[in-house]
């Protein structure tokens, strides 16, 4: 028992540098970047306002579960940003390595249990892998809107390329498909796209 107490208790020494992994995503009202303690907290939210609001049938706890599990890895991998087409090329690879050193702290059944969770959530097979993955986009998107495009100026990003990459969540349901219109025309309403007469 001594063991086990001592490994977990290590597993939540090591995840306190979840809260230094800093994003590309900004922090409204602020002019600093978020870390990813922080989005997977408005993740949470996110997720707990809007679970109710869709048709499907959802495990609200296995939600909450999948959010705090789905980017542990990147406190050995680093976050990547959703526009940096070269160093998504490796992502996952870098994410798997970096999850299996970070789970083989934990005890057996807790590491399986982690295990399983992040594997369902990368498959994005069930319902509330896809709500996941779904909130975790959206929360970017949001976001970004929340702080007027400053993040997609910066790096380049127009607004075609923030469609396509949002397409598939925002297809998922009418609630998803309504958040991101309404968004969408705030967005576009006060410019905040890059153009490329920006430059």
């Amino acid at each position: 028992m001594e063991k086990r107490i001592e490994q977990i208790i290590e597993f939540l020494r090591i995840i306190d540098q979840f809260k230094s992994i800093e994003r590309k995503t900004k922090v409204s009202h602020t002019n600093r970047h978020e870390n990813d303690a922080e989005h997977t907290w408005h993740m949470c939210m996110f997720a707990l306002l809007l679970h109710k609001e869709i048709e499907e049938e959802i495990n609200f706890e296995r939600i909450l579960k999948l959010i705090l599990i789905h980017d542990l890895g990147e406190i050995y991998a680093g976050d990547t940003y959703a526009h940096d087409s070269f160093a998504r090329i490796n992502k996952k690879e870098r994410e798997t390595e970096a999850i299996q050193k970070l789970l083989n702290e934990l005890p057996n059944d807790l590491k399986v249990e982690f295990h399983e969770l992040w594997n369902e959530y990368e498959a994005n097979e069930t319902q509330e892998a896809q709500f996941v993955q779904a909130i975790d986009k959206m929360q970017a998107f949001t976001q970004n809107v929340h702080t007027n495009g400053e993040v997609w100026k910066e790096n380049k990003v127009t607004s075609n390329k923030i469609i396509k990459f949002n397409e598939n969540w925002t297809k998922q349901n009418k609630t998803f498909e309504d958040l991101f219109g309404y968004l969408w025309k705030v967005a576009e309403s006060k410019k905040m796209f890059y153009t490329k007469k920006e430059d």
